[in-house]
């Protein structure tokens, strides 16, 4: 496999899951796990970039980008069952060790998979991709976490508000200094495949879910403390949900962890893309990440 990236789908327990992959055959396995609301294609630009030295695989989480989203009454959609799901692609694939790239949502389906199986981890890269309750901003995780402790009329609309254009704007233009960096082609690629039919009863169970993540934050802890796993932390400091505490925090557990903050927002990568990819590209030549 070249460079190239090639846009495969396979069938993962009976749904349709698309993924991106490329790079050498023989290469290092970095697996990319993207966030809310957005799909493999928040990595568009960075699999050809980490191509040349590592075989890269980005799938789309179910209910995300290109995969499947079947409704709620179809699949129970929780983070568990996401990992399930990325855990039965990579065996699939005849992975069984690999670095994990993490932003949001991809975090916590991370941290399962490396809870799993620690000894299957080679390294961390975590864009954006929260462990600690330091780095949830109130303002935004309010509504959200009304929402976990009472599903009724008023805290629903207070959480629709993140499935709306504005909101999928205002997670790519938070924290960006520079507006005409931000491609406006993106958040509405994101909006469009986010507001299939149904799709928003599976956004709100996720929302729910999302309270389990925070919950097993001391698990990911100790799994950190105890594998000393290769980590480094590439922050949009400007991000309106995960603030730079949260990237900062992973060196109370991990006090090798590489952490900068970076000038940017929650999709770092939009405008900041070749400053990560120089940090990625020493982080992972400088470790042994075997097959």
């Amino acid at each position: 496999m070249s460079r190239n990236v090639h846009y495969r789908f396979a069938d993962v327990d009976g749904h349709k899951i698309f993924y991106r992959q490329a790079g050498p055959d023989d290469g290092a396995v970095l697996v990319l796990l993207h966030g809310f609301p957005t799909s493999s294609y928040m990595f568009r630009d960075l699999v050809s970039k980490l191509a040349d030295r590592y075989h890269v695989i980005a799938p789309d989480h179910l209910g995300f980008g290109l995969s499947d989203a079947p409704g709620i009454d179809e699949f129970n959609y929780t983070f568990d069952s996401l990992a399930d799901l990325t855990a039965s692609l990579l065996a699939q694939l005849g992975v069984t060790r690999y670095g994990l790239y993490v932003q949001d949502y991809g975090a916590p389906i991370g941290w399962r998979l490396a809870l799993r199986s620690p000894s299957a981890i080679t390294a961390i890269i975590t864009q954006n991709g929260n462990a600690y309750e330091a780095g949830l901003i109130k303002q935004f995780w309010e509504p959200i976490i009304a929402y976990q402790q009472d599903q009724n009329p008023k805290s629903e609309q207070g959480a629709r508000w993140n499935l709306t254009l504005e909101a999928t704007r205002w997670q790519y233009a938070c924290g960006v200094a520079d507006q005409t960096l931000l491609n406006p082609e993106s958040w509405y690629h994101d909006y469009a495949l986010v507001s299939r039919p149904g799709n928003d009863l599976v956004q709100l169970k996720l929302f729910v879910d999302y309270a389990t993540n925070v919950r097993m934050y001391p698990k990911v802890h100790q799994y950190f403390r105890d594998s000393q796993v290769p980590l480094l932390a590439v922050w949009g400091s400007g991000d309106g949900g995960f603030g730079p505490e949260g990237g900062r925090a992973f060196a109370d557990d991990l006090p090798n962890a590489q952490i900068h903050l970076l000038d940017g927002g929650h999709f770092l990568l939009e405008t900041a893309l070749d400053e990560a990819v120089v940090l990625i590209l020493d982080f992972l030549d400088g470790l042994s990440m075997s097959k």
